[in-house]
């Protein structure tokens, strides 16, 4: 079935609006998730393995919650070399961008005139434990485990998790244990939905509750990862993908349509949006995508006056993923400030992007790209600083106190005048 086609004639953000309303939210298994992580908080081990064999493995016995260290070897071991060269430098190049994404501890020197100097050292640690989400209902995604191991690893996570549900064999995918193996994960768990984020968020018998969860999954997943937050940290709520391509006249139809058929690989609710001030191109971007069979992915053709109007849509739809095809298209770049990933020019294919350019492919969805970012070692640090004061008690105090006694807050005022008056000073 071919696209739809729409016209922007108006406002931007209400068109935007209509394009997200396309897609389910967590609102619709809000309940259902509250329930499962209630029973997994109450019954343990038990619990998630009654709900791995409900919703993940089919009614088939799973294995042990927790995956042998053998059986990930056996896996690397079993893997098709050419996969394996694929999957070790996609981790290369994920840990190298990783690695540009650290900033260095500063300490920043203050002076408040006189002998008054202190000091205040901002520190970067990483969390002592976290746990990268793995979907591998429909099929294996060992690009995730590299996307999230790899970047826990270079944050300096010395405990990382990985959850991924078993089949109806009862096990994990072995590509997926594989590269397991080889991203550096620490525990694998086999479990997935919601009932494996309520596992790692409060811990069971078997799992070892965690400080961080990431990573891509289902709405009974994502919806988990909202409720459990504040327990743990989450790197935000990932729902269905998309992708909106601005492409000017010049543009390949066919490579344009293949990447907007290749994002809606990812299934139902995935948004893939083609952008045009071409009605011809925009219409043969339609008949190649018709010859496609349907993935329940949201298709649709927008035509624009002009590119600027494309990249005002775009703006407010604040898409996962952002392409721009052609030189008018190309041009845009600079301006775009709404975008989870950007790909520019017709060689760089959002596909890269999922597996091996390096950047990540954990990104924002449902239009969190307003305020959000991909997946980086930043999720898995937290920062804190570090207050030397030393000598400049006094002038500190002096100007704090009164603040501090405007507040109703007189302990406060004496705790910071203690400092200098305890030595004699009025």
């Amino acid at each position: 079935m071919a696209p739809e086609l729409l016209e922007l004639s108006g406002d931007a953000d209400t068109l935007a609006a209509e394009l997200r309303s396309l897609v389910p939210d967590g609102a619709s298994v809000a309940e259902a998730v509250a329930e499962i992580i209630a029973r997994v908080r109450a019954g343990g081990d038990a619990a998630v393995r009654d709900y791995t064999r409900r919703f993940d493995s089919g009614g088939a016995e799973p294995g042990p919650l927790v995956v042998a260290g053998v059986e990930l070897d056996a896996a690397v071991e079993r893997l098709d070399p050419s996969v394996r060269r694929g999957l070790e430098l996609a981790a290369e190049n994920v840990g190298r961008v990783a690695e540009a994404g650290l900033t260095a501890d500063s300490v920043v020197a203050l002076d408040g005139g006189g002998h008054a100097r202190w000091e205040v050292a901002l520190r970067g640690v990483p969390v002592g434990r976290a746990a990268v989400c793995v979907p591998g209902g429909q099929a294996p995604y060992p690009s995730s485990v590299i996307m999230g191991v790899v970047t826990a690893r270079v944050a300096g996570v010395a405990e990382i998790a990985v959850c991924s549900p078993p089949s109806a064999h009862g096990d994990i995918h072995p590509v997926i244990l594989a590269a397991c193996r080889l991203a550096g994960a620490t525990v694998v768990y086999r479990m997935g939905g919601a009932h494996g984020v309520a596992a790692l968020a409060y811990g069971t018998e078997s799992v070892a509750g965690v400080d961080v969860i990431v990573g891509p999954g289902g709405l009974y997943v994502q919806e988990a990862k909202r409720q459990v937050f504040g327990k743990v940290g989450i790197d935000g709520f990932a729902g269905p993908s998309d992708l909106v391509v601005i492409a000017d006249g010049t543009a390949d139809a066919e490579l344009v349509a293949l990447d907007l058929l290749a994002q809606g690989e990812h299934g139902p609710g995935t948004l893939v949006v083609a952008v045009s001030d071409s009605r011809e191109l925009l219409r043969a971007i339609g008949e190649l995508m018709s010859r496609s069979p349907d993935t329940g992915a949201i298709r649709r053709l927008v035509a624009v006056e002009d590119l600027d109007h494309g990249l005002a849509l775009t703006e407010a739809i604040a898409p996962e993923h952002l392409e721009l095809v052609g030189p008018g298209a190309e041009a845009l770049a600079a301006q775009v400030a709404r975008a989870g990933c950007l790909f520019v020019g017709v060689a760089g294919g959002v596909a890269f992007g999922d597996y091996i350019a390096g950047s990540n492919h954990v990104l924002p969805t449902g239009g969190a790209a307003r305020y959000a970012s991909s997946l980086s070692p930043a999720n898995f640090r937290r920062r804190f600083s570090e207050v030397r004061i030393g000598g400049a008690a006094e002038p500190l105090a002096r100007a704090a106190a009164p603040v501090a006694r405007a507040e109703g807050f007189e302990l406060h005022a004496r705790s910071m005048e203690a400092r200098f008056r305890q030595n004699g000073d009025s």
